[in-house]
């Protein structure tokens, strides 16, 4: 240390701090504090609710020692600790100064993962991520009537481990944003209008609604997903604990689905079927589902669910991969330069796109980001085969005639499995509900080509898009 540490018979500096989860009032302490050369044994941290102590000394915190440097602290030090700060030990405070001091003499303490401390700031770090993301999985909106707009105003409720509410708010503001709606926990309440997120105080699980009409919709689809196949109850257990499911509709479905995993296992093998119900409600309620589905992985990227729009009874239904950069900003399917080439080659085929139902296979954009750009990943066919019941939902209710796959995800997701496009393009073939389906390229594939070979492939298209529109007249 360049400042000079305080002796061991120093009095005890009390810090109070405001909130349980305030990482910069911590930081901007423990900076004056390591400025002022005090020793972690001599500073009790106390949090709202704590005990103070009885020997503390609540004067002003000591100035900065003369020409004392300002404090070192790496980059992976204070991500973490943006974490560990949110956990509910009471001694984490503590710890995370001890570190920071550790850090003035030894910048690299945190590669020392023997270190004790520094095995409890990982286990701090690890908890409150995993908290945070059961709080995104878990957490169910349920829609209750808006006593001022006279609209729909969803409310959740949930009980974190750790304080991790607030720190979790731009997650579900990114999310839904268009939505109005009110999280719940026994720590505080955060309530967003759409434009501003206010804050109020704790609740009760009685004060949050127990049910809308939109969980037969997630209990079908539970039940859907639900591979007997591959259960693996302890494994499930970990990754679902049983203290969640009284907030989630699906869950009341569990013990009756393990209990019959074996049988059902043996129907499908034996009948070779698809198991899975639909029973989809309406497109509105399929959409709020879509909405607030977190199941795979590109729903932790916090992008905002795009789902189809178009006509109820559309004859005509163009599925295409996954929503891109601007899809994900404005909520609206094939509007970037992949749907403005779409709606060119539409057009000069004769096909309405305002009479068709346009959505994708994936409904969030799955991106890597580099820079300030987000380029756009292909989505694994499992991703795939995890949107696909909301797609085959869209289809129970639109019932088209015909259903226009864009590129190879958009068929396997009608398909459940993966195709050439080459071979499969210019010919129908009829789904299980006795609609065809039509495949070709998705128009993103000509925007990446040369220019001969752009001109050739836009001649398949147009020719696979006229054989579309003649095929449908038929059918209408």
């Amino acid at each position: 240390m360049s400042a000079k540490a305080q002796t061991t018979n120093a009095p005890l500096i009390e810090v109070a701090l405001p909130a349980s989860d305030d990482f910069t009032h911590w930081r901007d302490i423990a900076r004056l504090l390591v400025q002022s050369g005090v020793e972690p044994e001599c500073v009790l941290w106390n949090e709202p609710g704590g005990d103070a102590g009885l020997f503390a000394n609540t004067s002003q915190l000591p100035d900065p020692a003369p020409g004392a440097p300002p404090p070192r602290a790496n980059r992976k030090f204070m991500q973490m600790a943006q974490n560990a700060i949110l956990h509910s030990d009471p001694s984490r405070f503590a710890l995370l100064y001890r570190l920071l001091w550790r850090q003035q003499s030894n910048l690299q303490v945190l590669d020392d993962h023997a270190d004790a401390d520094v095995r409890l700031l990982e286990q701090f770090d690890r908890t409150v991520r995993r908290d945070k993301h059961k709080m995104r999985a878990f957490l169910r909106f349920r829609a209750v009537e808006d006593k001022d707009t006279g609209g729909e105003h969803f409310v959740a409720w949930f009980e974190p481990d750790h304080h991790i509410v607030r720190a979790n708010a731009s997650f579900f503001i990114r999310r839904f944003a268009n939505m109005r709606w009110s999280i719940l926990t026994p720590q505080l309440s955060l309530h967003w209008d759409g434009t501003v997120l206010r804050e109020g105080p704790a609740a009760q699980r009685e004060d949050a609604p127990s049910g809308d009409p939109t969980e037969d919709l997630w209990r079908s689809y539970y039940a859907a997903i639900f591979n007997p196949a591959r259960l693996k109850v302890g494994a499930m257990l970990k990754e679902m604990p049983k203290r969640y499911w009284k907030n989630m509709p699906e869950a009341e479905l569990i013990p009756e689905l393990i209990a019959g995993a074996q049988h059902r296992e043996t129907q499908m093998v034996l009948e070779g079927e698809d198991l899975r119900d639909p029973a989809p409600l309406t497109l509105k309620e399929t959409h709020r589902a879509v909405i607030e589905c977190r199941r795979c992985a590109i729903c932790e990227l916090n992008t905002n669910a795009v789902i189809g729009e178009g006509p109820e009874d559309a004859p005509l239904m163009i599925v295409g991969e996954q929503p891109g950069d601007q899809e994900d900003r404005t909520g609206r399917p094939f509007v970037g330069p992949a749907g403005q080439l779409l709606d060119q080659h539409l057009t000069q085929a004769g096909i309405e796109r305002r009479a068709a139902y346009v959505t994708s296979a994936v409904k969030h954009f799955k991106y890597v980001q580099r820079g300030k750009r987000r380029l756009h990943q292909t989505p694994h066919a499992k991703e795939i085969d995890m949107c696909r019941w909301w797609l085959e939902a869209e289809r129970s209710i639109v019932k088209p005639k015909l259903v226009l796959a864009l590129g190879a995800s958009a068929a396997r997701s009608l398909l459940g499995k993966t195709v050439s496009i080459a071979s499969a393009r210019g010919r129908p073939q009829t789904l299980e509900d006795g609609s065809e389906l039509w495949i070709t390229a998705h128009p993103s594939y000509l925007l990446r080509l040369g220019d001969d070979a752009r001109a050739h492939q836009a001649h398949l298209f147009a020719r696979d898009l006229t054989a579309v529109q003649q095929r449908l007249e038929e059918l209408t």
